[in-house]
């Protein structure tokens, strides 16, 4: 294989198994998100040199923590520029990804760049992630958003009481109900404590630093609320 880009090499560092479809899918979000910030800008200037570390790795943290199974249903909430969303159904080809923003042209951004990449594992919902109605989901997914008492208040009406009988691409069962319970995994940074405190939540916490030993995630965490 030739070798990677020196921006998506931040990723191959940590991760080696992707497929060459993946590869290229990850090695096109630099020109995708450069090009369409031209446009619609949903990436801060600063931000945007350094997408791979602070955008898609950052994203890729919530993949180490929660190993989605194939078959699952996932739902991103005010995913902005398809943030954590886009990298992660990239990452997980066999998940069903729904990405909710009330700005529509944010939304059209992520319809864009998943058009590009060929992602037919994501829809979008132009709308409020609380007006949506009759949808039940495995797993929500959020990046900083809103306060951990609102993101709960949200996505627990839409998450499912139990795991569903998630099945590989062979047909084999690959999750049992204690493996990964339904529940909301969400990227926060930061003090938490009194957030944490006024959502009556008690949250499994994973510093990203554990995971990504990189300077920009320090005091940076993914948060998994179970049902």
């Amino acid at each position: 294989m030739e070798k990677a880009p020196q921006k998506l090499e931040v990723i191959l560092q940590y991760f080696e198994d992707f497929s060459q479809q993946q590869l290229e899918q990850f090695a096109a979000l630099d020109g995708l998100y450069n090009d369409w910030n031209n446009k619609i800008n949903v990436i801060s200037r600063k931000d945007i040199e350094s997408l791979y570390e602070k955008h898609i790795l950052h994203s890729l943290s919530l993949a180490v923590a929660a190993p989605f199974p194939g078959g699952s249903e996932i739902l991103d909430i005010r995913t902005g520029g398809g943030f954590p969303g886009i990298p992660l159904a990239i990452f997980f080809p066999e998940v069903q990804f729904l990405l909710v923003d009330s700005i529509g042209k944010k939304l059209k951004v992520v319809e864009g760049i998943s058009e590009a990449l060929g992602l037919k594992n994501v829809t979008t919902l132009h709308g409020r992630v609380e007006e949506i109605k009759n949808r039940k989901f495995d797993f929500a997914v959020s990046r900083a958003v809103a306060p951990l008492k609102e993101l709960w208040a949200w996505s627990k009406p839409l998450l499912r009481k139990k795991a569903t009988a998630f099945t590989s691409s062979s047909g084999t069962p690959s999750i049992t109900e204690e493996h990964l319970a339904p529940g909301l995994f969400c990227l926060k940074g930061g003090d938490l404590k009194s957030e944490i405190l006024e959502s009556g939540t008690r949250p499994r916490i994973t510093e990203v630093f554990d995971i990504f030993p990189l300077p920009a995630f320090k005091e940076k965490y993914v948060l998994h609320v179970p049902k």
